[in-house]
């Protein structure tokens, strides 16, 4: 029988000076500034400058606190049957990653379309940073013993400690659950490396456009459905959770994209960087122009 490889006790807060801190929020501060690191040349390239797009990022951070949190409440409503202000209580966690990224594309989009940008051009210079975000976030995930899964004699498995942890360990002291954060790590990191490579091999195609962004869907739209099966999520009665479904959505919709624009071109609508020099989001002394809708 296989016995469970990680044993650690976890590391839910570190202090700093009078303040007490999660390492999972640390980590989570850390992956977005990584993750504007890979944004940030691709983004150049569009003609977009920083501050615009540190701009847009703070919209994206604020909406997907929301989404996060909605998402998770929905999928939960009987944790908050008896109290239903505990929905304001953030600090006590409860977020859904996927409802993050709904959260923020849906805040984003309208101030994307308002300016006359090419949403899609947008969000393929931000996938691949958004992919390597995310993994970097799960070492927070990783550090506080958090999104613990079912039991299991996997070697990778998490062994509960004697003591608390991110999330209910639920399994005897000593015995393994499945640890699905390190599982997302892995998949978004995989996932990362194949946008990047993706991404050179269309950069010089316009023609390409949105293509990162379909394959990010449904790269991580089946890493999620998978790691479903090894968490610990309602499923309602439909032997699927909330968050598995929206996952399936995901696919179909990227999937029919897909096929329709990985054959043929797509040709854009000219405009740009090139046409003003008025526009909030745009360089005009460079070369990359990013298209409008």
């Amino acid at each position: 029988m296989l016995t469970a490889l990680l044993r650690y006790n976890p590391l839910l807060l570190i202090g700093i000076g009078p303040l007490a801190i999660s390492a999972h929020g640390i980590m989570t501060a850390v992956g977005i500034y990584v993750g504007m690191q890979i944004i940030r040349p691709a983004a150049e390239r569009l003609g977009l400058t920083m501050d615009w797009l540190y701009s847009l990022m703070t919209r994206a951070v604020l909406g997907a606190i929301v989404g996060a949190r909605i998402s998770f409440v929905v999928g939960h409503l009987n944790l908050y049957a008896d109290n239903p202000l505990r929905v304001l209580q953030v600090w006590e966690g409860g977020l859904s990653l996927l409802g993050g990224i709904t959260g923020a594309v849906l805040i984003c989009l309208p101030r994307v379309r308002r300016e006359g940008l090419s949403f899609l051009a947008l969000t393929d210079a931000i996938v691949p940073g958004l992919a390597l975000g995310i993994s970097v976030g799960r070492i927070g995930d990783l550090i506080i013993a958090d999104h613990l899964g079912k039991p299991t004699n996997f070697v990778l498995g998490y062994a509960c400690p004697d003591g608390p942890t991110g999330s209910p360990c639920l399994a005897p002291v000593g015995q393994g659950v499945h640890q699905t954060a390190l599982y997302d790590l892995v998949a978004t990191a995989v996932l990362f490396g194949v946008l990047v490579t993706l991404r050179r091999r269309t950069a010089a195609s316009p023609h390409r456009v949105g293509r990162l962004t379909l394959v990010f869907g449904v790269g991580y739209g089946l890493a999620r459905f998978v790691e479903g099966f090894f968490r610990l999520d309602l499923t309602h009665g439909s032997g699927l959770s909330g968050s598995q479904w929206t996952a399936l959505g995901v696919i179909a919709a990227c999937l029919v994209l897909l096929a329709t624009r990985w054959h043929g071109p797509v040709e854009p609508i000219e405009g740009g960087a090139a046409e003003s020099d008025s526009h909030p989001g745009k360089h005009t002394s460079s070369g990359g122009a990013i298209h409008r809708c």
